[in-house]
């Protein structure tokens, strides 16, 4: 690689490492050490081909996406993971609804499937179009449709404060007219 290409790949990741590691924390479900080990290996297969890209960013991140798909497809679900020391048990923080709201959220994503997850952090996250996504995860945008109704299904009933407001007597997937009413994250929580 020349001299200028290897600036360039390293200003790249200088700028734009910390929301691309934000973007695999989410695909990973939470897992900081499994979202820094996707992205560095999407690092690795960029800075290979680096001359040749075009957009980096676009290349970077559908790197991310079907490193996860792959990892979801050839591993079994890991439901647990090793901590050095146990964390201490929840007190009386005196947090905020919406605090406490994202670390429900956060909870409830990382019980999503994996195929589960990455659906509803591309649609619904990234803001990506159902033919995007599905590109991007190699299915049918049938696929993709159904997946992004059930992991909201399971999110709403995991979490029912994202159901919409006025709906919290219908079913989990939306309102009485049985249309999925995505989520949308704010800084002040999510909105259905």
């Amino acid at each position: 690689m020349k001299a200028s290409s290897h600036d360039e790949f390293r200003e790249f990741v200088a700028m734009r490492s910390t929301a691309l590691l934000r973007l695999a924390v989410l695909l990973t479900g939470g897992d900081r050490h499994a979202a820094e080990d996707l992205l560095q290996i999407a690092l690795m297969k960029a800075y290979g081909r680096w001359s040749q890209i075009e957009q980096p960013e676009a290349y970077v991140r559908q790197v991310l996406y079907r490193q996860q798909v792959n990892r979801w497809r050839l591993r079994g679900h890991r439901a647990e993971t090793t901590v050095p020391v146990l964390p201490e048990p929840a007190g009386e923080t005196g947090a905020e609804p919406d605090t406490e709201l994202r670390i429900a959220l956060w909870a409830a994503l990382g019980r999503l499937t994996k195929r589960q997850r990455a659906v509803v952090v591309l649609r619904y996250f990234e803001d990506l179009p159902e033919a995007e996504v599905a590109a991007l995860l190699g299915c049918p945008v049938g696929t993709v449709r159904s997946t992004a109704y059930r992991s909201l299904a399971k999110l709403r009933a995991l979490v029912p404060e994202l159901a919409p407001e006025g709906h919290e007597g219908h079913e989990a997937t939306g309102g009485s007219d049985g249309q999925v009413r995505p989520l949308t994250y704010t800084t002040k929580g999510v909105r259905g």
